[in-house]
């Protein structure tokens, strides 16, 4: 069975949101209807996002590192929050195992986010409607598209390629490949859901730390508090009366 998902290299994503960006510009204007953005630069502000970054440090100083960690809809092979809907807007398709949100059905009691263990699923305020990413099937599938452009916007955008996509259940995809040579995991298998969706792990760096660089060095520009003046030939930045 196809399984279409989403491989994402933590090692060579550098948190710059161009997945969100792109993200938010495609399905705001397509199949899935406006998604909400409110109060966008004020103190407290809202909005509706099917990708977000999370963006933490892990480590103790001075050996820490910056982790960004992209999080969307996993499409889990056995997705919990399908069986819990009450109108059956939730569902997996069997064709390409996507799980999607049918908008007509959906009355927003919440039920699917309560049982989506990664916290993937939100509600668009405006709509009353539950939201979430769909891996772009407007897109993936359009004819009207060249063959390159039928991807996630996400996949598209990213400057590093740090996003892949393809059918993980094909051993010779680019996907499959990735998880099986590189140590691709899941997200909280535990909770035996099998996302679809796989990351893949950073690679440890070994970083040289100096103790002389571990506290700022004197500036050579003030040694015994006296600042290096120009010659007298050579006006200052500072200094009008030259000019």
């Amino acid at each position: 069975m196809t399984q279409m998902a989403l491989v994402i290299d933590l090692n060579v994503c550098v948190g710059c949101h161009a997945c969100v960006t792109s993200c938010k510009e495609w399905n705001t204007s397509g199949s899935a209807g406006f998604l909400a953005d409110d109060r966008p630069y004020d103190a407290d502000p809202t909005g509706t996002f099917f990708n977000r970054v999370q963006t933490f440090e892990v480590g103790e100083f001075p050996n820490t590192q910056t982790v960004h960690f992209p999080k969307s809809c996993l499409h889990c092979e056995d997705p919990p929050c399908v069986p819990v809907c009450p109108t059956g807007a939730s569902y997996k398709r069997k064709e390409d195992g996507i799980v999607l949100v049918d908008y007509d059905k959906c009355i927003g009691c919440n039920y699917c986010s309560w049982a989506c263990p990664y916290g993937v699923r939100e509600i668009d305020e405006h709509r009353k409607e539950m939201t979430k990413c769909t891996l772009c099937v407007d897109r993936i599938y359009n004819e009207g598209l060249a063959p390159a452009d039928r991807r996630p916007a996400c996949v598209m955008a990213c400057p590093t390629s740090a996003r892949l996509f393809g059918d993980i259940h094909d051993p010779d995809s680019e996907v499959a490949t990735a998880i099986r040579e590189r140590g691709g995991y899941q997200l909280m298998p535990e909770w035996g859901s099998s996302p679809a969706n796989h990351y893949l792990p950073r690679r440890k760096t070994e970083v040289p730390i100096l103790e002389d660089r571990l506290v700022r060095a004197d500036n050579p520009l003030e040694i015994d508090r006296k600042t290096p003046q120009p010659g007298h030939q050579n006006p200052a930045l500072d200094d009008f009366a030259t000019w």
